[in-house]
């Protein structure tokens, strides 16, 4: 089993960063262009909100694969949960959690858990790859989503 943490403040009230975090519409424009994710099932447009599932397809190394989600846990504008209810990993969890600095900055943490199938396989697979590759994709969503709520125009 993995846990990743990333942290990034971004110029934006609490409310707007954890609406950006939830949007439907905007992740499919936050995540990697070539992974060509779309949501197809569940909550497609809008706003998640918590007992909500949303699938999304996306292409991840070459391969056109569904995970679908469900929000286990919510409290706005402070934290949600997400917890993966079919799809390519044993299990995972993403835990996101936003803090007020000076109301006029936020601080947006995400805590992903998830394991491999596979046993032994999947362990080095999530050290070898998937625990990078996941690094590296919560990053610049992150990064992405900061630039859109720092946009002037952005709500």
């Amino acid at each position: 089993m993995v846990t990743l943490d990333t942290s990034i403040i971004i110029r934006a009230p609490i409310e707007q960063c954890f609406d950006a975090a939830r949007n439907i519409r905007l992740h499919p424009v936050t995540v990697w262009k070539h992974t060509k994710e779309k949501a197809v099932a569940g909550v497609t447009d809008g706003f998640i909100e918590c007992g909500q599932t949303v699938t999304f397809e996306a292409t991840h190394f070459g391969v056109r694969q569904k995970l679908t989600s469900e929000v286990t846990a919510y409290k706005r504008p402070i934290y949600f949960t997400d917890e993966m209810q079919s799809g390519a990993f044993r299990s995972m969890t993403h835990q996101h959690f936003f803090s007020s600095i000076d109301h006029e900055y936020t601080q947006m943490k995400d805590v992903l858990i998830f394991e491999a199938h596979f046993g032994v396989l999947g362990k080095m697979a999530e050290r070898w790859v998937l625990e990078s590759y996941m690094k590296r994709f919560l990053e610049h969503r992150n990064k992405r989503l900061k630039e859109w709520l720092e946009k002037e125009d952005a709500y």
